[in-house]
This record gives structure tokens, C-alpha cells and sequence, in this order.
């Protein structure tokens, strides 16, 4: 059985308007969020000068926008936790580092993707 509420064009433009309303508070509330993005602001560019092809660009800026993606889960997961209470809980500290780690390997990822890249680019 289908959800109630809007469907087609209008279902897509709510859903738009709440993505934008998502990306609007992790800028406004979250310091790392902003860290990462003033990053990929400047990677993305980078990305272009430093990949031979356009598969390696891609796989720059994506391994760059996954940290941003794993920024806004980990964000959604310590206001939803930080929502029920400010005591501390076991099961929610396990959220809150299972977000951090999210991100950590996000980064990882940028760390190793970049330098292959730059290693294939460079010293092949």
C-alpha cells in the first residue's frame, strides 16, 4: 500500500525542498560539514587538474563527495540522538562513534584514492 501525500512532480518537489532545508541546517549547525565543503570546494577543481581521464575525475569527486554524504548521516545521527537526551547512553555513544567512523573512512578513502591517482599520474 502506497504512502498518503503528494505523488508524482509534486512529490519530487517536496522532496527537493526538504533535501535543500537538510543541506541548509548541516551548513548553518555543523562546523565539520562547512570544513568539508570549503575541502571539496577546493578539490573538485583539483580533481580535473590532476586526473588524466575523465573515470579518474570521477572517481575524485565522488570519493570526495562521499564525505559529505557520510558528514550529513553522521550529523542526522547525533541530532536524532542528542534529540532523545543528553544523559549518556551506551547504545547512543555507539551511534554517535559509528558515525564518526562512517566519516573517518570517508576520508580514508579521499586519502587513498587521491594518491593513486597522483602515484598513476606521476610515477607510472
Amino acid at each position: 500500500m502506497p504512502k498518503p501525500g503528494h505523488t508524482g512532480l509534486a512529490r519530487i518537489v517536496k522532496a527537493f525542498r526538504f533535501s535543500v532545508l537538510g543541506f541548509r541546517s548541516a551548513w548553518r549547525y555543523e562546523s565539520a560539514f562547512r570544513q568539508e565543503c570549503l575541502l571539496a570546494i577546493i578539490l573538485v577543481p583539483c580533481a580535473f587538474l590532476l586526473a588524466e581521464t575523465y573515470t579518474q575525475a570521477a572517481l575524485l569527486i565522488a570519493a570526495t563527495g562521499l564525505v559529505l554524504v557520510a558528514e550529513l548521516l553522521n550529523s542526522a545521527v547525533e541530532a536524532v540522538v542528542d534529540r532523545i537526551g543528553e544523559e549518556h547512553h551506551q547504545l547512543a555513544g555507539r551511534a554517535k562513534d559509528m558515525g564518526s567512523a562512517a566519516v573517518f573512512a570517508s576520508l580514508v578513502i579521499v586519502v587513498v584514492t587521491w594518491s593513486l591517482v597522483a602515484i598513476d599520474r606521476f610515477l607510472t
